[in-house]
């Protein structure tokens, strides 16, 4: 014990600049990550502010209770997790296929452009992009009012207003502002593939998509898996501030999330605030986000030898 003691001791003199480095993030995260989880038993209380977190009488697993018996469960649930795999599956596929499309082209000046073009929407705010999409899509004034108008005569339908559209239109913009990127990733992964595969590859007679096949793909499958297991992490987590400002009374069957959800019961100051049943529901999105989590590394692991742990 006294050795161990002693042997802690000199690391700490030897290092003490590395730890006194990761002091900061440590208490960071013990701070604004762990104490906050105190809250998590408003879930189980009937809260409210007179008589303080600890003392609102616990009412155990009613408010779960009241969720699930509400007709508004089945709607958020499954408005969450479609938009959610929707945009899983192209923020996936497409960002994969355009890092393998920048690999193939052999114009380095033309892919750091192409990069850097692509690059951009990234760094646009969320409320500035959803003010471009309603200025663009606007039915009398914008392009493609104007476009529609032009070609048919006639003024569209809004197409904030129909519930088929917003859906694609939050799907879409995610991607246009996000897949480039996303691909750096990819692209850092795919510049680290052996040029002799490639060369052995052609000299066997491989075409270009051969080669994509059996030897890009193969190198970044770990990469892919690792990106897709945290992507069904947080599959239920889809971002409130798009969803809020692209939300309206008409399509709002469609576009009320889980997250705009405990939103509107617990923060919106309409006087009828109720933060137990919204703590409830993210307590009961935030499992199921980590049995989704736990499940997806699991499979993974099995079948690909690739997980997180």
């Amino acid at each position: 014990m006294e050795m161990s003691v002693n042997k802690l001791r000199k690391v700490l003199k030897r290092d003490w600049q590395l730890y006194l480095f990761m002091l900061i993030p440590t208490v960071y995260i013990i701070i604004f990550n762990y104490i906050p989880m105190t809250g998590l038993q408003l879930a189980f209380r009937k809260y409210t502010p007179a008589n303080g977190i600890w003392g609102s009488p616990w009412v155990g697993l009613a408010n779960i209770k009241k969720f699930f018996n509400s007709y508004m469960f089945w709607r958020v649930l499954s408005n969450t997790f479609i938009l959610s795999v929707y945009g899983l599956v192209c923020m996936q596929v497409i960002p994969i296929g355009f890092a393998l499309l920048i690999n193939a082209i052999e114009l380095p000046r033309f892919k750091k452009i192409t990069q850097t073009i692509v690059n951009l929407p990234h760094f646009i705010s969320t409320v500035v992009l959803v003010g471009m999409l309603m200025q663009v899509f606007n039915s009398r004034t914008g392009l493609y009012g104007v476009i529609y108008e032009a070609i048919h005569g006639t003024y569209p339908s809004d197409l904030f207003g129909e519930l088929g559209a917003f859906r694609h239109l939050y799907i879409a913009s995610t991607v246009w502002q996000n897949f480039g990127w996303q691909s750096i990733i990819y692209i850092a992964a795919l510049a680290g593939v052996d040029p002799q595969l490639h060369e052995a590859a052609q000299v066997d007679g491989a075409t270009r998509l051969q080669r994509i096949r059996f030897v890009d793909l193969p190198h970044i499958k770990p990469t892919i898996t690792i990106l897709l297991i945290m992507g069904i992490g947080n599959i239920m987590s889809v971002g409130f501030e798009k969803a809020f400002l692209m939300q309206n009374s008409l399509n709002i069957r469609y576009s009320e999330l889980i997250s705009t959800y405990v939103y509107r019961i617990g923060l919106s100051g309409t006087g009828n605030s109720d933060f137990s049943y919204a703590t409830a529901i993210g307590l009961f999105n935030a499992l199921i986000n980590l049995i989704l989590i736990l499940s997806a590394n699991t499979i993974c692991k099995k079948v690909s030898d690739t997980s997180l742990w």
